[in-house]
């Protein structure tokens, strides 16, 4: 597995992305579980088949870039192009002081978000810090672990240290990575809709603002048609979160309304497939 993703890593992107549409679709017709959970969930957010069909192939795209993103060599900017939106957003933040938040949803290539923030702003502005889950199987484990821990790109785990960790970075003026629409462990979470069903939501990201001052910012990595790069799309979240909110169901659901935004302006490129809505173990279920 390791010396095809060696290979992979060599071939140019639109080769790669015409492999995953392939590896998409059939991935879609060979699984009923995941065909029945993509096209319900898209149903549930209001998106037509023929909007949200275009998305079986970019879930297979995610997977055959992977490569690429994760053994290409440190110094090799991403490749082959890199498009900037709202990069401003970041560069007054970080330029004032104060930390930064960043939200990227399972939409587009959120790999190309982290890697393209330390290759502009991590000399500067110290490294981005991402929350990760490590992977169960140990080979892949292995692959992520070292392919993640790039120069720029600092990895915290789902734990209460990954926590702290995060926090420190935040308030030394650095920046951390999260995806807010990832199912969180029981007991760090809250239920609260998310394209009008219950949805198991992380309170991490507001409590992070909270304790900290940061900013609060919305991004996603668009992949660019026909293989020609990505395009990094920065804004703001559009909605303030609540300055009283203890339970942080509140907080959660403007989070969850930000991101319901954010996936409709390109449901072409969502997982829709993403089991957004299991209860996590030992977690009480949706009232």
């Amino acid at each position: 597995m390791l010396s095809l993703f060696r290979w992979l890593s060599h071939r140019p992107l639109w080769f790669l992305h015409a492999i995953g549409a392939a590896l998409g679709w059939l991935t879609y017709w060979a699984s009923p579980t995941y065909r029945r959970r993509f096209n319900e969930n898209a149903r549930q957010a209001g998106v037509a088949p023929q909007a949200s069909r275009p998305a079986i192939a970019a879930a297979g795209r995610l997977v055959a870039e992977l490569p690429l993103l994760w053994l290409r060599p440190a110094t090799e900017p991403i490749r082959p192009r890199l498009e900037w939106e709202g990069r401003e957003l970041i560069t007054s933040a970080l330029g004032a002081g104060r930390g930064v938040v960043i939200l990227t949803p399972h939409m587009g290539s959120f790999e190309v978000t982290a890697q393209a923030y330390a290759q502009v702003f991590a000399a500067e502005f110290g490294p981005i810090t991402v929350l990760y889950r490590p992977a169960r199987k140990p080979l892949l484990r292995e692959l992520m672990d070292g392919s993640r821990a790039r120069p720029g790109v600092a990895t915290a785990p789902a734990t209460l240290a990954g926590v702290r960790q995060m926090i420190r970075a935040l308030r030394r003026g650095e920046t951390v990575g999260l995806l807010p629409d990832q199912v969180p462990p029981e007991g760090m979470g809250v239920w609260v809709p998310f394209f009008g069903k219950p949805a198991y939501t992380m309170t991490l990201a507001a409590r992070l603002v909270q304790q900290t001052g940061a900013v609060l910012l919305v991004a996603w990595g668009e992949r660019l048609p026909h293989g020609a790069g990505f395009a990094v799309r920065v804004s703001e979240l559009g909605e303030a979160l609540p300055q009283q909110d203890p339970g942080q169901a509140e907080s959660a659901a403007v989070i969850n309304r930000a991101m319901e935004r954010l996936i409709l302006r390109c449901p072409q490129q969502y997982l829709w497939g993403y089991n957004r809505y299991k209860t996590p173990r030992q977690a009480e279920p949706a009232g």
